[in-house]
């Protein structure tokens, strides 16, 4: 029985719950910023107790900017997959020129929206990785059977767009993904996955880039490899979720131990 690794990525990196209003900078001369400095979560509930960002706070936002260009700032560990696509879907409906920027990580689901950008702009000490998708169920053997199949479909769409942002063969991009694959910066723009290198952040973006940075625990993946940390940054507990009594919380880290031991992933 293996861990549930999806449970794991969150609990591992839960934070306080950022309104999508603090995640904007607002268009100067055309531009705007926005950043996806969380782990990508299901809904508005899961993501004010982990302290992720959903589809249903990001798309709108993204959706209402109006601007020449965006810059997506990201420093991610992935997260669900359809939310992500429907983050995707938000990006390639903007008609102002999207930029992401990879500064500190995008992994699993943070690399297809990536990909949805109009360009890809990466720091030579990030790091960028492509799986295969992952998932945890319960039932009989055609629930499961069921399953299996949903995450090939899965898999698929997220390797098309891996294909056609690289332009790498199906064969090359699956075998990137089923070995965990960990670029730096440079090897992913040696892989299409990133159209350069990039710099420091801008001294405009300074600001919020250092409000929403943080240190990425990666023990749910199987070949992470070990990332700097913030020098003004010491390991701390996960944070309180706003508002909750000790009693609460301590009854649902319960839950989540018992949820970890449990499932499969």
């Amino acid at each position: 029985m293996r861990r549930n690794n999806l449970l794991q990525l969150l609990a591992d990196n839960r934070g306080p719950f950022t309104p999508i209003e603090q995640r904007i900078v607002a268009a100067a001369q055309g531009e705007a910023t926005i950043y996806l400095y969380d782990p990508i979560v299901s809904d508005r509930v899961t993501a004010e107790w982990w302290g992720g960002v959903c589809a249903q706070d990001f798309v709108p936002a993204m959706r209402s900017i109006e601007a020449e260009r965006i810059h997506l700032r990201i420093n991610c560990g992935g997260g669900d997959v359809f939310a992500a696509e429907a983050i995707c879907q938000a990006i390639r409906d903007q008609a102002a020129h999207v930029v992401a920027h990879v500064e500190g990580l995008a992994a699993s689901a943070a690399t297809v929206i990536t990909s949805a950008c109009d360009e890809v702009l990466i720091t030579a000490n990030s790091k960028f990785m492509v799986h295969e998708s992952w998932t945890f169920a319960m039932g009989n053997k055609r629930d499961l059977a069921q399953v299996i199949e949903l995450l090939a479909k899965a898999d698929q769409t997220m390797m098309a767009e891996y294909v056609r942002k690289t332009g790498a063969t199906a064969e090359q991009v699956q075998t990137w993904c089923e070995a965990e694959t960990w670029f730096t910066g440079q090897e992913a723009v040696d892989a299409g996955f990133a159209d350069a290198l990039t710099g420091a952040v801008d001294g405009a973006a300074q600001p919020a880039a250092k409000a929403a940075s943080r240190h990425w625990r990666l023990s749910a993946y199987g070949h992470a490899p070990k990332l700097p940390k913030p020098d003004d940054q010491t390991p701390t507990d996960p944070p309180a979720a706003p508002g909750a009594s000790a009693d609460h919380r301590a009854r649902q880290l319960q839950r989540l131990r018992l949820m970890e031991r449990t499932a499969i992933a």
